[in-house]
């Protein structure tokens, strides 16, 4: 059971780490739409080579070679993250019939306290 709890939070920081990802990707997409503007901005001023240098250099650009945000999510699904749940889910199958948080299941069955109005437990 101690080794499952240990998987299990091992796949937790996997999750974690894909909504890093996914972050990540947002984030940067959204600076990717925010150079439009400072394009048209520098534009406006009478700075058309900087205008020009930003939108050549940086609007668009990979953020790694050959690859976009939404790449480099999608490529962590494919060789990691999705690799990683169904080794988890195939472990705890195996060992647990398929049940997760049994740590927890049991510290909540040892720690509830009983409901004094309605009788509930």
């Amino acid at each position: 059971m101690e080794a499952l709890g240990v998987l299990s939070k091992a796949l937790e920081g996997t999750e974690r780490a894909r909504g890093h990802l996914y972050g990540f990707h947002q984030t940067t997409g959204e600076a990717d739409r925010m150079l439009a503007e400072a394009v048209r901005m520098l534009r406006e001023a009478g700075h058309g080579g900087h205008a020009d240098l930003v939108e050549r250099e940086l609007v668009g650009r990979d953020v790694l070679p050959d690859m976009w945000t939404y790449q480099v999510v999608e490529a962590y699904d494919r060789t990691y993250y999705e690799a990683f749940v169904g080794v988890e889910a195939q472990v705890r199958g195996d060992l647990a019939a398929g049940r997760r948080h049994l740590a927890e299941a049991r510290m909540r069955r040892a720690r509830r306290t009983v409901r004094h109005e309605n009788g509930e437990r």
